[in-house]
C-alpha cells in the first residue's frame, strides 16, 4: 500500500533537518567566500603579484588599490562568516564582484573561444553576485523579524 504522503513531502521531511541547520549554512556561506579569502590571502602573501595584477587592468594607483582590495575581500568576508553586519559584508562582495567582472570578463570585446570561455566567467560572477544578494536579503529580514538594528 503506497503513503498516502506526496514524495515531495517526504522528501523535504527528510531533507530539511539537513539542509536547515546552521553548519550547512555556514558551510555555504564559506563556499560564497572561499574564492574572496583565496585572494585576499594570496595577494597579502605575495603583495608584488596583487600590484601586477592592478597594473594589468590599468588601476592606479596600484600599491593602495591591491591593499583595498586585500582588505575588502579579508574583511567582508569576515563580517559574512561572523555573522556581524553580515548583510554589509555579502553587499561589498557584491559590489566589488560586479565592478571586477565588468573590467576583467568582457566578453563582448572578444571572439572566439576566449569569448565564450569569458562569457561564462562573466554569468558566473553575476551568479555569485545574485548569492551575496541573497544572504544581505536573508540577513536583513532575519534581523527586521527580531527586531534587531545593527
Amino acid at each position: 500500500m503506497r503513503s498516502a504522503v506526496p514524495f515531495e513531502a517526504r522528501l523535504s521531511g527528510w531533507v530539511r533537518p539537513l539542509l536547515t541547520s546552521s553548519i550547512i549554512y555556514w558551510i555555504a556561506l564559506l563556499g560564497l567566500c572561499a574564492a574572496y579569502l583565496q585572494g585576499g590571502f594570496n595577494k597579502a602573501t605575495n603583495f608584488a603579484g596583487a600590484i601586477a595584477e592592478m597594473n594589468h587592468f590599468g588601476l592606479a594607483p596600484a600599491a593602495p588599490l591591491a591593499a583595498a582590495t586585500i582588505v575588502l575581500e579579508l574583511g567582508a568576508s569576515a563580517l559574512i562568516l561572523s555573522g556581524f553586519h553580515r548583510w554589509l559584508g555579502a553587499l561589498a562582495l557584491a559590489g566589488f564582484t560586479l565592478f571586477a567582472t565588468l573590467l576583467a570578463n568582457r566578453f563582448w570585446e572578444l571572439s572566439g573561444p576566449e569569448r565564450f570561455m569569458t562569457a561564462n566567467a562573466f554569468f558566473e560572477h553575476l551568479g555569485l553576485i545574485g548569492g551575496f544578494l541573497l544572504v544581505a536579503w536573508h540577513d536583513l529580514r532575519e534581523r527586521l523579524a527580531e527586531g534587531v538594528r545593527r
